[in-house]
């Protein structure tokens, strides 16, 4: 069958199945659209977060960040895998006892603040935003390659499909929907890594396969065989550290504690029934995201080492050892079509070259006739959907993969996108400016809420600042230097009252939003002449996404500083902090 209508097929019939549950599972309340009623299973509520948590830049981007960056990438399966045991330990069993339907209900409740509740909707708001843009470039992705279309009407495609599941069935239908979203993208992501595995190394689990010899029988095992290949041809070492260990420790810290402070995964932990049942679904998440996790580093060297063995088929130097522009697989040519593969032929041969820019291997290049690096584009964002190709696999494998990229990317959008029409809905409608609306209204509200979202979320998606994983890392900074510390002081601070967390959220927030924007070049200061995103500019070396930690820091000293110096919170707000944390009955405060 026709790769493209094999495709159509597979993709046609996971949407079918995503709209059959959005129906059978429509939310008829404001406790079903927020948190599905409270009595999601925890196994399946383990499942449904595993979805949410695993998002295009999981899916589609983290593999392509390790198959470019290889061990610098580590950082984020290490921050992005230890945020989540942070999240499961020290917040997610409190705030479920609590018992609210939001993060900035919980903020404004425990702060006795309105205010500090309309400031942690609006980091929650920007934090989410700059998430969802990540899970709309992925979804372009995948649409612009498999089905063929550009990416733009990819993305509306998958903004309608969002729209009817999560519009109709709020958390209820999105809970669902994400389980069978799990399935999907989980299946997708390991039957081809044990296919390309057993094909490169003869070993079919290729968390073991990474670390075995190639099956060709030269003895060569597969990172020194990659590693070789990447440095014949002026790479560095795939294996070596290459950026500095103070940024990639505040890179995972931040990636950390912003994992912990994503407000659409604490959510999850409100829909199951028990307190009990929220450490038990945090530790069937952690097992189902382990699976695609463990895979990820296979996927990733895998996939550049076809990528290489594909343009390289012969010794570096010799005329006949680039891949002949004329001959390109099929593979090559249909990224070429989406724009996010692209090659120039700067010496006229005909043939590809593909090299690094050291300095060492400059003069190499120079000798062998090279102009320049002819590969002018490659998306880092394609290795994932591209391996099964580019290894050759069946057609069916392929499109498999394609639904997988966008079932991550779906699932995960229409999270962040609940989290933000809750936030406007239920936090500042409903709590604050509204107090007196019913049910029915506020059930609309959210509803009306979530599609404006969906709206302003595809105009971002179609501009996006970066490649997924690469805009997701800013999200979790966002998040880690505003909503983590207050949640933190909130559950174990009696100390700090409404002015300190309000200090504190602003500081982190603007603090970490201006060094972003500063050096990524998004705007521009009067006597500076800063390229953007460029590292030579950077303060200490650290890097944007990594920012997120320090921001933290200032959001805590903040807080902590006004704490001593401003009236200590109510007496019955120290009792509840006692309370959240010990076993008993609660009785949240009102705001005053």
């Amino acid at each position: 069958m026709d790769l493209q209508l094999m495709t159509y097929l597979v993709v046609g019939a996971t949407f079918a199945l995503y709209i059959v549950i959005a129906i059978k599972s429509k939310a008829a309340s404001t406790g079903e659209f927020y948190v599905a009623g409270k009595g999601v299973h925890p196994v399946l509520n383990g499942m449904a977060t595993g979805a949410d948590w695993m998002s295009a830049a999981s899916f589609i981007s983290m593999a392509g960040l390790i198959a470019f960056k290889g061990y610098d990438a580590s950082v984020y399966l290490m921050g992005w895998t230890g945020g989540y045991c942070l999240l499961a330990m020290l917040l997610a069993p409190y705030l479920r006892k609590y018992g609210k339907f939001t993060v900035p209900e919980f903020i404004g409740d425990r702060f006795y603040s309105n205010s500090a509740r309309i400031i942690a909707v609006l980091c929650l708001i920007t934090a989410s935003l700059t998430y969802v843009i990540g899970q709309m470039k992925g979804i372009g992705v995948a649409f612009s390659r498999f089905l063929e279309l550009p990416f733009e009407l990819g993305l509306f495609v998958g903004m309608a499909i969002v729209f009817v599941y999560a519009v109709l069935g709020g958390m209820k239908g999105i809970t669902y929907t994400q389980i069978a979203q799990y399935c999907v993208l989980i299946f997708a992501y390991t039957v081809p890594a044990v296919f390309i595995s057993l094909h490169l190394t003869g070993v079919p689990v290729p968390q073991i396969g990474l670390g075995s010899a190639m099956a060709d029988g030269s003895g060569v095992y597969l990172l020194d065989k990659l590693d070789m290949v990447l440095t014949d041809l002026g790479f560095k070492e795939y294996t070596i550290q290459k950026g500095s260990t103070l940024n990639m420790m505040l890179l995972t810290m931040s990636l950390m504690i912003g994992t912990a402070g994503l407000p659409h995964v604490i959510t999850r932990f409100f829909t199951v029934p028990k307190i009990r049942d929220a450490r038990s679904s945090a530790g069937w998440a952690l097992v189902f995201i382990a699976i695609l996790y463990t895979t990820a580093p296979g996927v990733g060297a895998m996939a550049r080492l076809n990528l290489m063995n594909t343009i390289q088929i012969g010794p570096v130097g010799s005329p006949e050892g680039n891949l002949k522009y004329e001959d390109r697989p099929s593979w090559f040519k249909n990224w070429e079509k989406t724009g996010l593969l692209k090659f120039e032929d700067k010496n006229g041969d005909g043939r590809i070259q593909y090299y690094g820019n050291s300095k060492e291997f400059a003069s190499k290049a120079e000798s062998f006739g090279w102009k320049g690096n002819e590969m002018v584009k490659v998306d880092r964002d394609i290795m994932v959907l591209a391996n099964p190709e580019i290894a050759k696999l069946p057609h069916w494998v392929i499109a498999l993969v394609a639904a997988g990229g966008i079932a991550a990317a779906l699932s995960t959008a229409a999270g962040l996108l609940l989290a933000i029409s809750s936030a406007i809905s239920h936090d500042l409608l409903k709590g604050i400016f509204v107090p007196g609306m019913s049910e029915k209204k506020e059930l609309l509200a959210s509803r009306i809420s979530m599609a404006c979202a969906i709206g302003v979320a595809g105009y971002l998606g179609l501009n996006p600042p970066g490649f997924a994983a690469q805009v997701v890392a800013l999200a979790f900074g966002l998040a880690a230097s505003s909503i983590f510390p207050a949640l933190m002081m909130g559950i174990f601070s009696k100390k700090v009252g409404k002015y300190g967390v309000n200090c504190g959220m602003l500081a982190g927030l603007g603090s970490t939003l201006i060094y972003i924007f500063w050096f990524k070049g998004w705007f521009f200061l009067p006597g500076t002449a800063m390229a953007p995103d460029n590292a030579a500019h950077w303060l200490m070396g650290i890097s944007p996404g990594s920012f997120g930690a320090v921001g933290a820091l200032i959001n805590f000293t903040v807080a902590l500083t006004v704490a001593q110096f401003a009236p200590d919170p109510p007496e019955h707000i120290q009792h509840l902090v006692e309370d959240i944390r010990v076993p008993g009955a609660l009785n949240p405060p009102s705001v005053h």
